[in-house]
């Protein structure tokens, strides 16, 4: 799909921390991490689900 190199990521980092600011970084790091492991965790529920 998409092929994403070091240089990218640091320009992306870099945009991400001029819109948002350093102090909002932890937070925002915690709730995507928070969605993603809800995410998994309903994708799990639903493969369960459907198996039965």
């Amino acid at each position: 799909m998409f092929k994403v190199g070091m240089g990218e990521l640091v320009v992306i980092l870099l945009i991400v921390l001029l819109l948002f600011g350093a102090a909002r970084l932890p937070e925002i790091a915690r709730s995507l991490g928070k969605s993603i492991k809800e995410f998994k965790k309903a994708m799990k529920d639903n493969e369960e689900e459907n198996k039965k």
